[in-house]
Parts: structure tokens; sequence; C-alpha cells
């Protein structure tokens, strides 16, 4: 937690998003374990932080085909195989393989296998539909196999990764023939129960592909506990399955992968299957979101409305706050239940793809279910409560205009600890709420949601709803309400986002461009209107202008040998006067420094009132530049591509080569599009470019 002399500090803007990466996740139970990146021995690895050297895998729609009958329930009693699964040994994934291939119609055999060194211990090997290769001149009975080895590329490799665990990191579920359920059944793989089949080592090991790099990520379900306080594992075992029957179903959600991908190169998605197969969460990601948190990851509100308000799609969506103070997404998911196993795996899920970084502070409802999962995902975050929903539940316990009149000044009234706290208690006497459980649980968490607590919290101005307005703002309030079907919003989906995008861009431009009226002939009103963005500069505006009611600085305190001051700062509210406590301190390496009990940096990014007429009184004739931050400016280029790790580039890694190219061109397009100009002289340079690579390799 912040002290109350530190200053906030601005996301890092070095770190970003990893390139497209694709998961499903088998979880199994833990009582207490972390994230687990499982390295590659056959794939290089530059960079030390595991999070991000993750690499793009082969996506999720390959692993659910579509079936022949049609259906398009969320059935998946035998899974096809997916990049990521893990056996407890061999003969469990050679197992599950010819079970697989059985019920589909075809025979599989083993093409490879390989040792370790001086080993007769196995290591890996490539499981491959009966009817890969084609027919040799050398190979005896070649008559016999002319009908059935065809070239089919269908295959899973596997690789030992731990000791006696196997793990499948290639997967190739096309086939290009037909299936023969009564030729397979007869076949010699299906006539043992389990085998190798293996008939030696291979020679040599298969090279991994060159369009894929595969990164793992297994996430633990944690054990459940239950209301006696005793652990219990029942949940692995009737867990609940996603409901997608309405509005299209898990068809519906696959095309829309699908083309996602085939749009966004960077898109994100993860699935994760119970142990039946079943669907029991989905997670999904924007590449333009997973680069706009790299700007934006010092707060993030989780919203659950759908689910609070009990909406036929269980949505939820993780949700950051742009530069000019608007809402973005940064990601979103579908859930089957509310359990703290579901949301540790979707918080595990979303912090992989933001490169294993958490928020600065995590806003969320008020549940036990989703602080628990916060506690143990993002430990190091400051965990606050939503106050709309914290004053929704509040006056839905006593919904009477009086009430709402004493509630809105104990939340709002108080800027000490000690007032807030005797003033609730004498709110909740009044009232008849001493014994109501739901007051009572809330007032035990008020360090996480009532404002007098939060003035070390960086909230960016997500801390601004009053209880006449107490509902919290929907991102996805515009198209999504209680009966929109899961297809609805999906068809809805691209246009949401190409509105927000839009929208910004013409934020951008409004900013960049108009000059802002001022309203003062105050210093800060024309030094903030040439760097901030006309939303923030219009809420600093109103700071200036408030400090007219604002009058009287009067130094209270100073420390011996210390350059520390207290000052109290007056302010007319009304026909009633109030004092504001601002501690001023300067300081030969960090400049000057303000600290206003009224906690207005913290909550909203830029300095209040108070400060502003007391630096105003110390003759400063501007706002300190460590109070001017980063995510608010309007000079600084937002370019929301993807730009991962170090830069650093393995030379014998092809893959590496792609993102690396990629992504520099990538950043050359977004700079492009700013003006005709600018797009001329973009064109013009990849002319030259492709014209220098051509003769470098003729």
């Amino acid at each position: 937690m912040m002290g109350g002399n530190n200053v906030y500090s601005p996301p890092d803007q070095s770190l970003s998003p990893n390139s497209n990466l694709c998961i499903t996740i088998e979880e199994v139970s833990q009582s207490s374990e972390q994230l687990v990146v499982d390295g590659d021995d056959d794939l290089p690895i530059v960079g030390d932080n595991p999070p991000d050297d993750l690499h793009d895998c082969d996506g999720l729609l390959d692993e659910f085909p579509a079936q022949s009958n049609g259906s398009e329930k969320c059935s998946l009693a035998s899974p096809p195989p997916a990049t990521g699964m893990e056996f407890d040994s061999y003969d469990d994934a050679y197992s599950y393989y010819n079970s697989y291939a059985r019920d589909l119609g075809f025979a599989i055999r083993v093409k490879s296998s390989w040792t370790k060194r001086n080993s007769k211990e196995k290591r890996g090997a490539v499981l491959c539909c009966n009817c890969e290769g084609f027919k040799t001149l050398k190979e005896p009975n070649s008559t016999r196999r002319k009908e059935t080895r065809i070239g089919c590329q269908a295959m899973i490799r596997l690789r030992l990764i731990e000791l006696d665990r196997w793990k499948v990191d290639e997967v190739k579920l096309e086939h290009n023939h037909s299936f023969d359920p009564e030729r397979a059944h007869n076949s010699k793989s299906h006539k043992k129960a389990c085998g190798d089949g293996d008939g030696g080592a291979a020679k040599r090991k298969p090279e991994p592909p060159l369009d894929v790099q595969v990164r793992t990520i297994k996430l633990y379900r944690t054990t459940a506990i239950d209301s006696n306080g005793e652990t219990s594992d029942d949940h692995l075992h009737s867990s609940k399955r996603l409901d997608l029957r309405g509005g299209g179903g898990f068809r519906v959600l696959q095309d829309f992968f699908f083309q996602s991908q085939l749009t966004n190169p960077n898109f994100f998605y993860s699935m994760d299957l119970g142990d039946d197969g079943g669907l029991r969460n989905v997670f999904w990601i924007e590449s333009r979101a997973r680069a706009a948190y790299s700007h934006f990851s010092d707060v993030v509100v989780f919203d659950t409305t759908c689910l609070s308000n009990a909406y036929e799609l269980p949505l939820v969506a993780f949700v950051g706050i742009n530069h000019h103070g608007d809402p973005i997404l940064l990601g979103c998911g579908l859930v089957a239940d509310q359990t703290p196993e579901t949301y540790v795996w979707l918080f595990r899920a979303w912090l992989t793809c933001v490169s294993g970084r958490p928020p600065l502070t995590f806003v969320t409802e008020h549940c036990k279910s989703i602080q628990t999962a916060v506690s143990e995902v993002f430990p190091r975050a400051h965990h606050r409560l939503s106050l709309s929903h914290v004053l929704q539940c509040i006056v839905g316990v006593q919904d009477s205009e009086s009430f709402r009149m004493a509630l809105n000044t104990v939340v709002y009234g108080y800027l000490k600890v000690e007032e807030f706290e005797v003033a609730w208690e004498e709110m909740i006497i009044r009232f008849g709420l001493t014994n109501d459980e739901t007051i009572r649980g809330l007032f035990q968490d008020r360090e996480q949601w009532a404002p007098v607590y939060l003035k070390d919290t960086f909230l960016a101005g997500a801390l601004t709803f009053r209880l006449e307005n107490a509902a919290a703002p929907f991102i996805f309030s515009s198209y999504v309400h209680q009966h929109t079907s899961l297809r609805e919003f999906l068809e809805g989906y691209e246009s949401f986002l190409d509105k927000k995008y839009t929208n910004e861009a013409l934020c951008d431009l409004e900013s960049s461009k108009s000059i802002p009226e001022l309203k003062t002939t105050h210093p800060y009103e024309s030094q903030m209107a040439k760097v901030l963005t006309k939303e923030i500069f219009t809420r600093l505006q109103e700071e200036v202008v408030a400090t007219s009611s604002c009058s009287g600085v009067t130094q209270v305190h100073s420390s011996n040998g210390s350059a520390s001051s207290s000052y109290v700062v007056k302010e007319r509210e009304g026909e009633k006067v109030r004092d504001f406590e601002v501690v001023y301190e300067t300081n030969a390496a960090a400049g000057v420094r303000c600290f206003c009990i009224c906690g207005g940096f913290s909550f909203n990014g830029y300095q209040c009132r108070h400060v502003l007429l007391l630096l105003s009184h110390k003759g400063l004739e501007e706002i300190p530049s460590q109070y001017i931050l980063q995510r608010w400016r309007k000079d600084v280029k937002r370019l929301y591509i993807a730009d991962f790790g170090s830069g650093c580039v393995d030379v014998m890694n092809p893959v590496q080569w792609y993102e690396h190219l990629h992504r520099r061109a990538m950043q050359v397009v977004e700079q492009g599009m700013r003006s005709k100009e600018h797009c001329r002289v973009a064109w013009e340079a990849f002319k030259e470019c492709v014209n220098r690579v051509t003769e470098k390799s003729s």
C-alpha cells in the first residue's frame, strides 16, 4: 500500500503484452500453487522473464472441429487433442489418442520416438494417423499398403516434461480421407487396450514447426473450502458447465474466435475444460487491448454487472481507464459459476496475456469468491471494492430518502477515519441496522471501499460515483441487456469496439487540434491546457476555478530541521467552511511534494484545489512535473501495437524473426495512418525495403 509520503508513479511503459497466445488449460487440484510456465527443451528462450517469453501457438478452433452431426451443444465427451494436454504416463497419452481415433473412425501408429542420449528412457514420440506417409518401393507388402498410406497429416507430438509426465506440444487434426470405423476397429492399435507399438526408437528427432513456438501454461484450480473451513475436491467432479444453449451455442463462439484470429494477429483466447471435457469458462482479449494495458495498467475494474443483475449472458469484463478518462475494454470472459476456483482460473488467464504483470489497483464488487481469488492471483495489487456496488448494497437494505441523505453525508462528508467510524455507528443505530449482516459485512471491509481509507490508493477517477447516481457505468450498456443472447452479443461486439476506437481517435484529434477556452487568468490553467487531453483538462479546470472558493492559507506546523510544513486551507461549501490540511515538502532530489487530506490526487490523478492554492501561495508559477501524469498527456503517442520482451531476437529462431519484423512493420503502418503525407512516406519506405531485400536475396 502506498504510504502517505509517496508520489504515484505511472506504469512502466517499457513492458508490453505478448504475441498471439491461445491455450487450452487442464487444471488439477492444488491448495496453493502459482502460475507455472513450462519451458521447452527443443525451443530457444530469449530473456529471463517467463511471461514475456510466451509465443504463438495453434488456435483453439482446431482443437474443436465441426462435427458432422451439426450439433451446437457444448458436449465434448471425447475431446479432440489439444496443445498443452498433459498425461501421467506415455501409455496414458497413447491410450487417450487411440480412444479418440477409435471414436472418430481411424487408426493410429507410432511414427517415431526418441530417447535420451546414452539411455533407453523414452523422451518423446509422434503418434500419427495410420494413413500417414506414402508407400515406397523398399517397403515390404507395399501392395497391401497402397490404399492406406495416402499422406494424411493428422498427428500429435508428445514430450516428456517431468518424471513420468507427458505433454502434447503439437497437434494436427485435419485428415485427407474419410473415416472407416469398421476398418479402424479391426486395426492393430484398437485391438489392444494400450501399447506403444514403437518398433524401436526413431533415428532422429522431428523438427519443431517453424510457424509456431509453443509455451503451455498450467493453471491450478485451488481446493474448495466448505462452510466449516474444511477443504474439499468435490467441485472438481461436480463443476458446472457453461450454458451456451441459447443464441447459437458453442458453434457461434467457435466461429467468433476463428474470425477474430483471421483478422486480429495477436488475438488471445483460452478455454477452461472440465475433467469430462465440458466447457466451464472462456476468456478472450483483443490485441489492441493487450497493447493498451501497457499504458493503462495502473487501475483495472473487474465488471460483473451481468452476474450481479442475473443477465442471461454470464459475461464479465476487465475494464481500464484511458487518457480521456473513458472506460476501455481489457478482456472478456464467460463463466459457468461464481466460485473462487472460476475466478482464479479467469484472473490467471488474463494475467498470462498481459505479460504476467498485475494492475496497481484492482477494483471489484463486494464478493467473497472474488476476494479469495484476488488475494491468490494478485497478492500485491491494491484490491478495492466498487463504491457504487457497495452503496447499492447498503441502500438495498433500507431505501428511504432520509437514509440516503445520511449515508451520503457519512461516506463523503468526513476526512478523518475516527470521524467516519463514529458517524457510521450513529447512522446504523438511528436506522436500526445494528444487527444487519449485510451492513456488518460491508463495514468489516470498509478499508477497501470507504473514501476516507483510500487516500493512498491511485484510482484514476474510478471513485467518482455519488449516491444519487450510484450505478457504475457498464461498459456494454449500449447494447447488452438482461435478455441479450450470446449470438446477439458477438454480432454486436465488433461494432462496439469500432465505436470505442473511433471515439478515442476523435477525442485524440480534438485534444491535439482544439484550443481549450480558459475561464481564469491563472497560470496553472494555461499550463495544463497545453499538455492534458481535453476531458482531463476540463476536470482540472474545475479545480482551478474552485480555488476562488478557497482562502486563508495558514501554516500550522513546521518540523525543525526538516523541509516539511503543514498548512490549513479553508474552503467555503455553501454556508459551511471546512478546513483541509495540506502537507508541503521540499526535497533536493524529489523537488516539491504536496499531500492533501482530501486525497484528490490519488482519487483523480491531478491535484486538488487546496494544493493548487497552496502552490500558488508558495509562488510556484507552474504545477510541478511529477503531478502531470503521462497517462493524461495529449502529446504522448500511444501506438497500440504489441512490443514484446527486451527486443532480443534469437538468430536461430525463424519464429522470432517473423515476430520482430511484423512488430516493426506494424509500427510503421500505425505512423503511416496519421496523415496523407505520413502514408506516402511509409509507402516509399516499404518499397525501398522490398527492393533492398530482393537485391540481397538474389
